[in-house]
């Protein structure tokens, strides 16, 4: 059996049945191997990046590992900062290059490189077979390592030569792994006690609540004990409903912000995930002397990273919070669970409050020419039936999409880890491939659609009905921001204009640009249009885009 043969059979005893990929010269041998495979899809990307960010988007959504294949050297480079995106939102996916023929490559022939030194730093493992009899092992391994918490991509370089040598070590796999482990029992009645002990305790959840698919029992354990729940700066999924009365939004990206955003609390439960990532220098720690820290981690290498820590707790998060609301139930008294009766209702209090206002905000610019981000969300969430998947790249307006559209449950929303943009156009075509029958959406600033704009045509080729919504503020928006901030932090004269910033003479047209490539669209500049258009796509049965001009207002 040829290398390129177990190859194939590795993907699908493992349980794949698609391939986001990019040709190239040195791939030859999979993708003819593909006529001989008919059960496994190749959806065809126009670059590299768009491949990745398809592939790691379709292991978020579908909770089976993406497999992307890339070109050699040039291609591999290509797709480095969608790598870097996925190694951040700990997407499960393997992702392959072809490589020159080992035998000429200390000649330095056309397109080789080391491409094992270019992954190695954007994954968890990266590797390249020495003959087709190291084929089998590596695929195996790969599969686990990139499976194994935390999760991430995996690259395997593929020579040309060792995809057509003949071997008899055919596919396995690792077997069947059950990688949930128990916390230890002092450790859940340590937790407990703690969080008795709490007058006014939050909960600061990452992503990996999603991908275990915790939810439901991180909302009993905020509703029980009364906290509040805030999450990570940046997000790619969906951990904790968005609208209900105990979220409390993200927490800010300099350590002085959070530690004010924390000073309320006593204590402070963490699970899994960056939970403190930085964009600006803050003297001091973001967590207040007057708080109490406990973390439940999945894996050793979150606990304690950045944050010391007054309880940390190795162990299955589902199980672990199941366990741990056992014990609370059995200890709760009366009198905690009036207390933190209390603090809910004051949470829905302020809830309520906070939408008044937010509402007021709206109608005081409902008028404005051209819309706000505001009122084109606003008009968005009216027409989008409540059964889409949402992704979201509207970086500035993002807030105003985690405050419109209601987010109930994983699957309902997808972001980009990372902080490196394209990944929404790229990735809404995995979220689409493995949520066939959900209407979908993605939602992209317009800087951030050129990153990725090729993802038009591999939507119209493999006939994705993607509903592709630009907000066309024409400028980089949070560049902006950032320097707005930039300036203050250092004392620079502020007076000055924005360099570089605006994405005009000329203004990109992205109506033009999606039919060229095979999409219809239509560029929207009126608020009470905005509807009707999004409906116009998503009754279509094809891909449509829809450009909204908004003004640059945060």
């Amino acid at each position: 059996m040829r290398g390129i043969q177990v190859f194939m059979d590795s993907l699908k005893v493992h349980g794949v049945n698609c391939i986001f990929g990019n040709p190239g010269t040195t791939e030859n041998p999979l993708l003819d191997s593909f006529l001989d495979y008919p059960d496994v899809r190749y959806y065809v990307a126009l670059h590299e990046g768009v491949a990745i960010g398809a592939a790691s988007y379709y292991a978020q959504a579908s909770g089976s590992t993406g497999v992307a294949n890339v070109h050699v050297a040039p291609g591999l480079g290509n797709s480095i900062g969608m790598l870097y995106g996925a190694l951040k939102a700990k997407s499960p996916i393997i992702v392959t290059a072809g490589q020159q023929d080992d035998r000429m490559l200390l000649r330095e022939p056309l397109l080789s490189h080391d491409l094992v030194a270019m992954a190695t730093p954007v994954t968890k493992w990266s590797v390249q077979p020495r003959s087709a009899n190291e084929m089998s092992a590596i695929m195996r391994r790969a599969f686990k390592i990139a499976n194994e918490p935390p999760m991430g991509p995996v690259f395997v370089a593929l020579p040309i030569n060792v995809m057509e040598q003949e071997t008899d070590l055919l596919a396995s796999t690792s077997g069947s792994l059950h990688l949930n482990h128990d916390a230890d029992p002092d450790g859940i009645e340590s937790i407990v006690d703690m969080l008795l002990a709490a007058s006014r305790p939050v909960i600061i959840v990452g992503d990996d609540v999603a991908v275990t698919g915790t939810n439901t029992k991180l909302v009993e354990l905020a509703e029980t004990i009364g906290a509040a729940v805030l999450h990570e700066g940046i997000h790619a999924r969906l951990s904790f409903p968005n609208q209900h009365p105990n979220n409390k939004g993200r927490l800010a990206f300099e350590a002085g912000d959070v530690r004010r955003q924390l000073a309320d609390f006593d204590l402070i439960l963490m699970t899994d995930g960056s939970l403190f990532e930085e964009l600006w220098f803050d003297e001091g720690s973001p967590i207040p002397e007057s708080a109490k820290t406990v973390q439940i981690g999945n894996s050793v290498r979150s606990l304690a990273v950045n944050i010391p820590l007054d309880l940390g707790v190795l162990g299955n998060l589902p199980s672990t919070l199941e366990k741990v609301l056992q014990r609370l139930n059995k200890k709760t008294s009366s009198e905690f669970a009036a207390a933190a009766g209390e603090r809910n209702t004051g949470f829905r209090s302020e809830w309520e409050a906070v939408s008044v206002l937010r509402m007021d905000r709206l109608k005081k610019q409902w008028d404005a020419e051209p819309m706000t981000p505001a009122r084109a969300i606003h008009e968005m969430t009216e027409a989008i039936p409540d059964d889409a998947v949402i992704v979201d790249e509207s970086i500035t307006a993002s807030i105003e999409v985690g405050q419109g559209f209601k987010f109930e449950k994983p699957g309902d929303y997808f972001g980009g880890r990372g902080g490196g943009i394209g990944q929404g156009l790229a990735g809404v075509i995995g979220v689409k491939v493995a949520y066939p029958d959900r209407p979908v959406i993605v939602i992209s600033g317009d800087g951030s659609a050129m990153y990725s704009i090729q993802a038009l045509w591999t939507a119209a080729h493999h006939q994705l009905a993607i509903v592709f919504i630009i907000l066309s503020n024409r400028e980089y928006r949070v560049l902006k921001h950032n320097l707005d901030i930039y300036r203050q932090r250092f004392n620079v004269q502020s007076n000055r204009p924005y360099p570089f910033m605006d994405l005009t003479s000329p203004v990109l047209n992205f109506v033009d640009m999606a039919k060229g490539m095979g999409v219809d669209g239509e560029c929207i500049e009126k608020a009470e249009d905005v509807g009707a258009a999004i409906q116009k796509g998503l009754t279509s049965g094809r891909p449509y885009l829809v450009e909204v001009v908004i003004s640059g207002k945060l």
